[in-house]
């Protein structure tokens, strides 16, 4: 249909992913017209957590590009993450892009005992730093060996900042390899803004490579489209109190496969390399649906 890569979300935000769901998924993602298998990180929420997921996806798939949508690095410690994604990158055989971002939500960093209220992108930019060193084999403690496994892909895995504010992106053409977002309607004037951010933050930085351009959306293309994305977008949005995934909602619009092209299609047109699509039901049978709709 047109040359923008489509990526696949596994539905880890929708209650009740279990086994056998996760690895079916998994499965008919990498048998897809798709060029990831990605998934998001929280805490206090009904998800699976997200390396152990990507981990049994790496290991039921031979394909698809594991993409951990993002990971939020400030919660975590560096050395830990730099082991995790090398060993992730192991047991897919080179198949990983690493997405980062800050996080919003206190409670999740409260959860795993970090502290949420600090300069989180400055610390996201030296733990960056730390993953770099870790993944060329340079300690990254003083007289201690350095972190292993070493990743397959020489350097590490792409890194991507999953970032929506303009400041954000423009610091990330420092040390990232492009940017992540994600739009809810989706809306195209968002989308071109973040991208041409980008585009001149790179030109900016004197990067001698453009920036890899990565957007996500939800869709819904079930029996009951609009039912299953208002029901998602409510739980989803809820801890940001009562009336927010209300007004949200109705801006969400890609509920039929002709929506679905049409947003393809202009995405595409803003220049856009990848299009993670973030499903918003358990029913394996949504990537057949996808796949009927966009080819």
């Amino acid at each position: 249909m047109c040359a923008v890569q489509i990526g696949m979300n596994l539905p880890v935000m929708v209650p009740g992913l279990d086994r056998a769901r996760i690895l079916a998924w998994a499965r008919a993602i990498d048998a897809g017209p798709f060029s990831s298998l990605a998934a998001g990180e929280r805490i206090t929420f009904p998800n699976p957590e997200i390396m152990v997921t990507l981990a049994a996806a790496a290991a039921v798939t031979e394909r698809v590009r594991l993409v951990p949508t993002v990971v939020v690095l400030p919660m975590h410690a560096a050395g830990l993450i730099a082991k995790q994604i090398a060993t992730l990158d192991v047991l897919s055989n080179g198949r990983v892009t690493l997405g980062v971002g800050v996080g919003a939500r206190a409670e999740d960093f409260r959860a795993v005992e970090a502290v949420f209220d600090q300069p989180k992108l400055r610390r996201l930019e030296a733990q960056v730093a730390d993953l770099r060193r870790a993944w060329a084999g340079e300690p990254i403690v003083p007289h201690a060996a350095p972190i292993e496994p070493r990743p397959l892909q020489p350097g590490g895995p792409p890194l991507l900042m999953g970032a929506l504010a303009a400041a954000s992106i423009r610091r990330a053409a420092r040390w990232a390899d492009g940017i992540c977002g994600f739009s809810f309607g989706p809306s195209l004037d968002e989308i071109a803004a973040a991208f041409e951010t980008a585009r001149a933050a790179w030109r900016a930085a004197g990067r001698s490579a453009p920036p890899r351009l990565v957007t996500s959306c939800w869709f819904a293309l079930g029996p009951s489209p609009r039912a299953q994305m208002d029901t998602y977008v409510g739980r989803y949005l809820n801890f940001l109190g009562p009336g927010v995934a209300e007004q949200v909602a109705p801006a969400c619009s890609l509920t039929s496969a002709a929506r679905l092209r049409d947003a393809v299609r202009a995405i595409a047109d803003l220049g856009c390399d990848e299009l993670i699509l973030v499903p918003t039901t358990l029913d394996v049978d949504e990537l057949a649906r996808v796949a009927d709709a966009v080819g």
